[in-house]
């Protein structure tokens, strides 16, 4: 694993763009302490968004990975130009020649997407509990170390997103092409969703019951959005009549449908290097 892991990182070290990306992506994840500073002081409306509980303990591990996954992308055109500079480049062939067979290729990307998926969870943990240290108002063991499910939930979210990614990549060649073909997918599980809502069924329940297989659908099922736990937001749906009934838990079969989808691309960039010739 450490053999192939090296090539990878070799191979990331030499290329600009990848590190720029890469950095670019760390930063926005420090970025995040920022919000901290948001205020807005306007006649006798003071607003200070650390102080609305964003940084309390254990909501904090909700609201820092699902604000952190948005930024997912960076790492993705990381995994999918990955993949476009092996063809481009033809170190894939090379590698080949070298003796590198086709399966140990396919594991190198994979360990590769491991690797970036746990970095970026260390990564987030670490400035999450700094931040909960400083900003949140419950400090005891007990509290800071509960809902840490989110923190699997974000590492299982990474890897089935980065798989997709270089199974595009493998499939399409072409960084940017990979990428609208991620975006398309998205489109696509969405109008899909809404003929079932819309056309196909009489209510949400069944729509969505069938949408949660979807891999995006999936992998966004992981992290639900965490505002709408924010105590300032309860209290002004209260005032308007209306009362947030949401599941924010991390569900086991939730993670199983991920890691299926996970297993299903990383097979099929498997087939497709191992049938294509290169």
């Amino acid at each position: 694993m450490f053999r192939l892991l090296n090539i990878e990182i070799y191979k990331l070290q030499k290329n600009l763009a990848s590190k720029v990306l890469v950095i670019s992506y760390f930063l926005l994840l420090v970025s995040i302490a920022l919000i901290a500073a948001i205020k807005f002081d306007i006649g006798p409306i003071k607003f200070h968004l650390a102080e609305q509980g964003i940084f309390n303990f254990p909501y904090i591990w909700h609201f820092n990975t699902y604000i952190a996954s948005i930024f997912k992308f960076f790492l993705l055109l990381v995994i999918v130009s990955m993949m476009a500079n092996e063809y481009s480049n033809r170190t894939l062939k090379q590698n080949l020649i070298d003796g590198l067979s086709k399966r140990e290729f396919i594991l190198s990307k994979f360990y590769t997407v491991i690797l970036f998926a746990l970095i970026s969870t260390l990564f987030v943990s670490i400035v999450t509990f700094v931040l909960g240290l400083v900003y949140s108002d419950f400090n005891s063991a007990n509290i800071i170390f509960s809902d840490l499910e989110y923190l699997l939930a974000y590492f299982i979210k990474l890897v089935g997103f980065f798989s997709f990614g270089l199974f595009l990549g493998i499939l399409i060649k072409r960084s940017a092409f990979a990428v609208g073909g991620m975006l398309i997918w998205f489109i696509g599980e969405n109008i899909v969703y809404g003929i079932m809502r819309w056309k196909i069924f009489d209510d949400a329940k069944p729509a969505d019951a069938i949408s949660q297989f979807f891999p995006l659908k999936a992998m966004g099922n992981l992290i639900d959005e965490p505002f709408t736990r924010l105590s300032a937001v309860k209290s002004v749906a209260n005032q308007l009549g209306e009362k947030f009934k949401f599941d924010y838990a991390v569900h086991w079969y939730e993670i199983a449908i991920v890691l299926v989808w996970t297993s299903i691309f990383i097979y099929l960039s498997y087939l497709l290097v191992k049938k294509r010739d290169l």
